[in-house]
């Protein structure tokens, strides 16, 4: 298994464990928010499966446009972890916006090893 293989493995296993946690506990983490909506949780949970499923598709593939479209959607989820932190819209407690600022420094830091391994591997695809 190559480098970018493997960047996209723990971003896989990260994102799976996050939309599971996020699904099963979804009141539990509404509690820690401040809030006693549980959708946004479970939905963002059920998103987070169905970008793992395209994350562990491409650990195959290794298709160039695809990965980085993977880590566009990293840098956003970072941009907007920021932007809820520093505006918080929603009224999110200081224990949410924490556990936001941990995930997102975890996003950061897989979107920088996987683009540190996509410019690496050589036999990353061109083609969608």
């Amino acid at each position: 298994m190559n480098k970018l293989q493997n960047a996209l493995k723990a971003n896989a296993i990260f994102s799976s464990i996050s939309g599971i946690l996020l699904i099963i506990f979804n009141s539990k983490i509404a509690a820690l928010f401040g809030t006693d909506n549980t959708t946004i949780f479970w939905v963002v949970g059920l998103v987070l499966l169905y970008f793992t499923i395209t994350i562990w598709y491409e650990t195959k593939k290794q298709r160039r446009l695809a990965v980085q479209w993977i880590i566009i959607q990293d840098i956003l989820w970072v941009a907007a972890s920021l932007m809820m932190i520093l505006l918080n819209p929603f009224d999110i407690t200081p224990t949410g916006n924490l556990i936001i600022g941990i995930i997102a420094a975890i996003v950061l830091f897989m979107a920088i090893n996987q683009t540190k391994a996509l410019n690496q591997n050589k036999t990353a695809t061109k083609n969608q």
